[in-house]
């Protein structure tokens, strides 16, 4: 499938309105494995410049979103004390979809249906690029992180567990 093929989603349109460059990356799907590491294994990508999406609750009954390398995992407090909550919880799966527009293992930190406060884990400054879901499975979209942190509106910060 070339990118002329590639049916867009909201996160390119979003990306294209805001005049950011990107390149779509497109791989098989696996069911039976949606982890960032084998989206990597796939696309030949290193796993610490392939950013996951996590969806957040908050204790003040907000959201929140986090962006973290593939293979590490979120620090709850850390990312809590960036965003100035007292504590964060992981969303439930079956939630995801009313809240972002995003399925599990296709959830883009880019055009969810708000805009909910953002982190992306400071690693993504060593990288002249990174990728994050394109907002589908089978689909990455390449981008700097100065670019997605823009269009996000995320701070960048230390949030995965060291």
């Amino acid at each position: 499938m070339g990118a002329k093929d590639v049916k867009k989603t909201n996160a390119m349109r979003e990306l294209e309105r805001a005049g950011v460059a990107y390149t779509e990356h497109v791989y098989e799907v696996d069911e039976d494995d949606l982890s960032g590491v084998h989206v990597c294994e796939q696309l030949g990508e290193d796993p610490s410049a392939v950013f996951k999406t996590l969806v957040c609750s908050t204790a003040s009954g907000g959201h929140a979103v986090c962006c973290i390398p593939v293979a590490e995992e979120l620090d709850l407090k850390a990312a809590a004390r960036i965003l100035g909550e007292k504590s964060l919880a992981m969303v439930h799966v079956r939630d995801l979809v009313g809240l972002t527009g995003y399925i599990r293992g296709g959830c883009s930190p880019i055009g969810m249906k708000k805009r909910f406060p953002t982190v992306v884990d400071e690693t993504c400054v060593l990288f002249d690029t990174v990728c994050v879901s394109g907002g589908r499975r089978g689909l990455q979209v390449e981008l700097s992180p100065d670019d997605l942190v823009k269009v996000t509106g995320a701070k960048v910060a230390a949030i995965t567990r060291g």
